[in-house]
């Protein structure tokens, strides 16, 4: 068991990050292949889930919250608030809104365990900050949860070290969530050190950037209409021209060590210290299988510093510049 403390939880270093089940990567696989992939997430031992309101505009809560239900004594429930759909104009279409006010994180909390069909969320995050409002604020009001036995550990999603110590200082945070992968390391300027001096896991999503670094993007175009990653500087057709040729070079070390190309970079993930652990998401069983066997794969340090060699010349940022301004990253 490669298992690392999430909180006061002791969990498998890898999770189901469960959000492309429902949201965000152009349509959604069909109710009953998800349910099923959650069904064989549990018969492999993932012992963890990752989940938001945002996703699917609630639809991936009630989706874990119903396949989840009779394992909900042996698997670990996460959670986000602060970022929800919500009716706008006239003819009440949901937009995303982020929302860090009490009151707010109240109201989704509350929502979030009717949709989950569970009596407490074992880790709930602060989906974004919101800037508005001292971050403090925003804790402080996921602490009253904790009080009122709504939750058992506070969280944060895409901030900075400076802003986690912050929020460290009103509440202890079990765990900061941001984008963390071999072509996606901003955390390592701020937020992955202070994560190791306050005890705070460290967890990565989209370990896999975006599927680039698995092999599961064959071209851009091909991605439906409705898929983010269409707006993402390094899916450009200039960027992904030079990012592709990198991904070959990629494919020619797992070749040589014998993994998988999403082995490999789960591996070097895994492999930047003991309090991190990654929530790799798929729709497809057999890279589910995959993506959990890389708990078991190990690199030599010459590996590792050959990867991040290959990696350095990556083209296009992680986001477009209206993203970047609703997060608070360590992006210099």
């Amino acid at each position: 068991m490669n298992s690392r403390r999430l909180g006061d939880l002791l969990v498998e270093a890898v999770g189901l990050g469960c959000m492309n089940l429902s949201h965000a990567y152009g349509r959604p696989p069909e109710e009953a292949r998800a349910e099923a992939l959650l069904h064989e997430a549990v018969e492999l031992g993932m012992t963890w889930f990752d989940t938001a309101a945002l996703y699917g505009f609630g639809a991936n809560e009630r989706l874990v919250g119903r396949v989840l239900r009779p394992h909900r004594d042996r698997v670990v429930l996460c959670s986000k608030g602060g970022m929800t759909g919500q009716p706008i104009g006239p003819g009440g279409t949901l937009q995303r809104v982020i929302d860090g006010r009490p009151e707010s994180l109240q109201r989704d909390c509350e929502e979030s365990l009717r949709r989950l069909g569970t009596d407490v969320i074992d880790l709930y995050y602060l989906h974004r900050w919101d800037k508005r409002l001292p971050i403090e604020d925003s804790v402080g009001a996921l602490a009253r949860l904790v009080e009122q036995g709504k939750v058992r550990m506070i969280g944060l999603s895409e901030v900075s070290g400076v802003t986690l110590r912050r929020a460290h200082a009103v509440h202890p945070i079990a765990a900061l969530q941001s984008e963390y992968s071999l072509w996606s390391r901003d955390s390592e300027r701020g937020a992955l050190a202070a994560c190791a001096d306050l005890g705070v896991a460290f967890v990565a999503f989209s370990p896999l950037g975006r599927g680039f670094l698995a092999g599961r993007v064959q071209d851009p175009e091909s991605l439906d209409a409705g898929d983010l990653r269409r707006s993402m500087p390094r899916f450009q057709p200039e960027a992904w021209a030079s990012n592709r040729l990198i991904l070959q070079r990629l494919k020619e070390v797992a070749s040589e060590l014998g993994c998988s190309l999403a082995q490999l970079a789960l591996a070097w993930l895994l492999n930047r210290g003991h309090h991190v652990l990654a929530i790799p998401g798929t729709t497809q069983p057999p890279h589910l299988r995959d993506n959990w066997s890389a708990r078991c794969v190990t690199l030599d340090p010459d590996v590792q510093v050959r990867l991040e060699g290959l990696m350095a010349g990556i083209a296009g940022e992680r986001y477009a510049a209206a993203t970047f301004a609703e997060i608070d990253s360590d992006r210099g």
